[in-house]
């Protein structure tokens, strides 16, 4: 049975689906002007329904963008990542820069600073905030600058839905029945991206925040798995036994059957995805 928002039609939307189970590129939607409540009630049922959707060269500047996000709920506020005197590239606070250019010179940051380790992280599987107190539902990418052709750039995405069905009897019982609750480290993810460069950081002096691993996603009424990279430790079981539950876990979602790869093609493509 779907959910109260994924199963209703489309009239105006264009999808082409991207993976069998999720994902889609989606036409149909002018950004050059306000999107009327019917067409966003039609984002939304898209989204619900694949999780993952690609809109490309949308020609939104970043008011539109903040603007846009803002009819999804409330937005998160990125200056509490403006870490060691780090300049923000963007004007509105509500965009996070997640990319690899430097501020003060324009050009790629040199792979050896701060910052470029710090950003390795980002290439782990992770759900966004989820060291947050308060998770997130949505994160709006936007392509600012891009790559070479064929050099890289890509954003992978992982169905845990899926997989969360398709797990193991045995183990979904195990996940229902004790409702685990994992703890997420922003400081984890990034010494286990770049262990050398952060091997004086210990995660556990920093506080961690904490969410159910096994979740209901309301507007599809399906089952999530709410791990990733961020996921310290599972509250509860001895240090070994939760490594070992979270690898297992992560290693099943991270199957290929279960991911997909968006390549950015042109500045302003647009990816929603639905966590």
């Amino acid at each position: 049975m779907l959910g109260i928002l994924a199963d209703r039609p489309l009239h105006t939307l264009e999808i082409k689906e991207l993976h069998p189970t999720f994902g889609a590129e989606v036409e149909g939607v002018d950004f050059s002007k306000a999107i009327p409540d019917d067409v966003f009630e039609e984002i939304l049922t898209a989204s619900a329904k694949y999780g993952v959707l690609v809109f490309r060269s949308t020609g939104l500047d970043d008011p539109q963008h903040v603007e846009f996000s803002r009819r999804f709920g409330e937005l998160d506020d990125t200056r509490p990542y403006m870490t060691n005197g780090r300049k923000p590239r963007y004007e509105y606070y509500e965009l996070f820069d997640a990319g690899n250019i430097d501020t003060e010179t324009g050009c790629p940051l040199d792979p050896t600073s701060g910052r470029a380790q710090y950003n390795k992280g980002n290439g782990l599987f992770h759900v966004d905030s989820s060291f947050n107190p308060r998770r997130a539902s949505y994160s709006i990418l936007k392509a600012t600058e891009l790559p070479p052709p064929d050099t890289g750039g890509t954003t992978d995405f992982a169905d845990t839905r899926t997989a969360f069905d398709e797990l193991p009897d045995h183990l979904k019982r195990r996940l229902l029945d004790n409702d685990y609750v994992g703890a997420h480290s922003l400081h984890h993810s990034r010494k286990t991206a770049a262990p050398e460069f952060f091997k004086d950081t210990d995660p556990t002096e920093y506080k961690m925040h904490y969410h159910r691993i096994t979740q209901k996603h309301e507007p599809s009424d399906r089952m999530n798995l709410y791990i990733a990279a961020h996921a310290h430790h599972i509250e509860g079981l001895p240090a070994e036994e939760s490594a070992a539950l979270l690898k297992e876990l992560m290693n099943h979602c991270t199957q290929e059957k279960y991911c997909m790869s968006v390549q950015w093609k042109n500045k302003g493509d647009l990816v929603i995805w639905d966590k």
